[in-house]
């Protein structure tokens, strides 16, 4: 459905003009047999639209999942709580049913934002959770993506990051969330785990009045959630168009417009060099064929590991590739295979590119032979003529005193931004 969508005409009438019912039905055709599912809202334009077409493709249904709208008041604006009340209202005219959960506690002086999407993130999974949903839908736009393929343009990402955001991703439900700036994978050094143990983040916010679906039981609150962007090919401005064509108000978050934010700054740009013709649709055209070449060489590092690997991995056991079919692999497979292994047995976080980048050019450049051993993120590679080895690193010492840091948790799969 959502490539119809891209097909039509991009003119600016176009890109304004309302959502036909066709067009909204078929955003959530694939939801149809969901048990649950979860809304984020928070009362901007995209969400309400979001609140309002899932409610109305829900009605159109006899049997469907049931809804449960979730706005999380990071409690940042004077205005919040009435925004969220002002959700409350339209969720309860349109029939579903509305929660608002709050991030509670001191906030970060630093990287107040994504500090608080993650906050946000884990609020909504921990609430989808409860209420036994398979899905959490956010309301990212293509101008979303757009911007989020500039910001990982400005910081220099590779592939994986310039593929920008994916209309689906797995959300286990008692971890943090992929965050929509960050994007899917891991890289750039950014440890979202440890982030979150240092914030203080709110766990009691209005949970327990959470409504339950099929009791709310042990095995639905460990079930994976998938996140989906419904949304992530529609213009902004056609959302707006359609809300304006219902008659429904939205709200307008200042913070948007804030130019102190690195996001507010690119969306600035976005007019002049939509002027040039790189568009939002052009932006997220570059992202959908940067995933699609992300695809194959996920398949291609499977294939590696399958074939260099004489031993299944594992988190506590030494990774042993083939040294001579290590080195005969594409720099770029062979620099994915080897940041997995790091990440898989490393305890210090999140491999950076730019360091893996470094290790991978250091064991490219040791002469046939030769012996190499270098650490990086609390691995340890070991490079001999027969093998390539990557293992826990020994404890650091430093005046008398043994220092180890604990390994946080992982997900299962890994990608290079």
């Amino acid at each position: 459905m959502h490539h119809e969508l891209r097909k039509r005409g991009t003119s600016a009438a176009e890109r304004a003009r309302p959502l036909s019912a066709a067009e909204a039905k078929s955003l959530f055709a694939d939801l149809n047999s969901a048990p649950a599912i979860v809304l984020a809202v928070s009362g901007g334009p995209d969400s309400t639209a979001l609140l309002v077409l899932a409610a109305r493709w829900r009605s159109a249904h006899k049997r469907g999942p049931k809804l449960l709208a979730v706005t999380v008041d990071h409690g940042l604006r004077a205005e919040s709580a009435a925004e969220a009340k002002q959700v409350a209202r339209l969720a309860r005219k349109l029939g579903v049913p509305h929660r608002t959960l709050r991030w509670e506690g001191e906030k970060p002086k630093s990287g107040l934002q994504e500090k608080a999407r993650w906050a946000r993130y884990r609020l909504l999974a921990e609430a989808a959770a409860k209420f036994g949903a398979t899905h959490l839908l956010t309301a990212h736009t293509l101008d979303d993506q757009a911007e989020t393929v500039l910001m990982r343009l400005l910081r220099g990402s590779g592939p994986s990051g310039l593929a920008g955001m994916a209309r689906e991703v797995p959300l286990p439900a008692r971890q943090p969330a992929p965050s929509p700036l960050a994007g899917e994978g891991w890289g750039g050094g950014y440890d979202a785990k440890r982030t979150l143990r240092n914030s203080p983040l709110s766990r009691t916010a209005s949970l327990s009045d959470l409504p339950r679906k099929g009791g709310g039981d042990k095995k639905s609150a460990e079930r994976e959630i998938t996140l989906l962007r419904p949304l992530l090919d529609i213009p902004k401005a056609r959302l707006i168009a359609t809300l304006r064509a219902a008659g429904v108000p939205f709200a307008d978050d200042p913070s948007n417009v804030d130019p102190r934010f690195t996001r507010v700054r690119m969306r600035a740009l976005l007019p002049a060099l939509a002027g040039e013709g790189l568009d939002a649709e052009r932006l997220a055209l570059l992202a959908r064929r940067l995933r699609r070449a992300e695809a194959a060489l996920d398949s291609a590092v499977d294939r590696a590991k399958a074939d260099l690997s004489p031993h299944p991995w594992s988190d506590t056991s030494p990774i042993e590739l083939d040294a001579r079919g290590f080195a005969a692999l594409p720099a770029e497979v062979a620099l994915r295979l080897l940041g997995s292994a790091i990440a898989q047995v490393g305890n210090e976080g999140p491999v950076e590119l730019a360091k893996l980048e470094g290790l991978y050019a250091a064991l490219a450049e040791t002469p046939p032979g030769a012996r190499f051993r270098r650490t990086l993120a609390g691995a340890m590679v070991t490079l001999t003529p027969e093998r390539l080895v990557v293992e826990r690193a020994p404890a650091r010492r430093t005046a008398g005193k043994t220092l180890t840091t604990p390994r946080p948790s992982r997900p299962k799969r890994r990608k290079l931004r």
